[in-house]
């Protein structure tokens, strides 16, 4: 079997139920050690069937290597239970350090413990809250989709919540402000809504508050200052507040307004600021 054989048919899906109903015969391949410097933790896993693949266990040669192994188990030619991978020139990698890998066929009780895992993530998660689903917020909830997050689009207008990525929860709210205090600490808030005023409502609550990691808002500099100017006049919020607001979102490095191009740069930005936020947090 070749390389190309062997890594056809990967199928990119956030929810590994979704391929194990159509693909009930499959291996699961887990991390169940690592030493040195290896492309991914204890933990991870991926799942092979005989025609395709979902999830990955750091990719190259040692994943090309582990879904050939499951592939024998699957078809009862062979294959390990076990494999102790060197990550180094013998398998034309150079992490340099070791993996050790566990497979087994897929049945229910694997089924439920993979269950757990992911329950057990999913509680870890950090939230994102995209205030607008306009065609930079449906963009953003696009980019985060794939990633390890939590995010909600909360909008006043029905028909726009319609059509957004699977994995987004959704609230219809006629006054979004009000649901910031509801937003657990920790998270991000990105505001894209169809209306300024709006937006400049749902920032001054958010801004109130100091435990959140990231407060994004579409815009400009121009509409930097003019909220600057309505939060000291009209917002009752303090000049200091505005440090901690991100306006514009998605920096200004690349200079392309397309909202598939804005999401990109601002998924970048709410990563790093979730990260760091957690990190400060864990060090007090």
């Amino acid at each position: 079997m070749t390389r190309r054989e062997v890594l056809s048919g990967f199928i990119p899906r956030s929810d590994f139920r979704g391929f194990l109903a159509t693909r009930p015969h499959a291996i699961l391949i887990e991390i169940i050690g690592t030493q040195g410097s290896t492309p991914r933790e204890t933990g991870t896993f991926m799942l092979v069937s005989d025609d395709a693949i979902w999830g990955t266990i750091g990719g190259g040669q040692f994943e090309y290597m582990a879904i050939r192994n499951a592939r024998e188990l699957l078809a009862g030619s062979g294959g390990l239970e076990t494999m102790d991978i060197p990550l180094g020139p013998e398998i034309g990698q150079c992490c340099g350090g070791r993996t050790q890998l566990r497979f087994r066929k897929v049945t229910g009780g694997v089924v439920s413990e993979l269950e757990k895992k992911r329950s057990g993530e999913t509680e870890q998660q950090s939230e994102v809250y995209l205030f607008g689903a306009g065609h930079v917020g449906r963009a953003l909830a696009a980019a985060l989709a794939p990633l390890p997050l939590l995010v909600t689009l909360v909008e006043t207008r029905k028909e726009e919540l319609a059509n957004l990525p699977a994995e987004a929860r959704t609230r219809l709210v006629p006054m979004p402000e009000a649901l910031v205090e509801e937003i657990p600490a920790g998270a991000a808030v990105v505001i894209l809504t169809h209306d300024h005023a709006l937006d400049f409502l749902i920032a001054r609550e958010a801004l109130a508050r100091t435990d959140l990691a990231y407060t994004g808002m579409i815009g400009s500099a121009t509409k930097r200052a003019t909220f600057s100017s309505w939060l000291l006049r009209e917002g009752s919020g303090e000049r200091s507040w505005m440090d901690r607001l991100t306006l514009p979102i998605g920096g200004s490095t690349v200079r392309d307004k397309r909202p598939e191009v804005i999401a990109a740069m601002t998924a970048a930005e709410i990563l790093t600021a979730l990260a760091t936020h957690h990190r400060l947090s864990s060090a007090s």
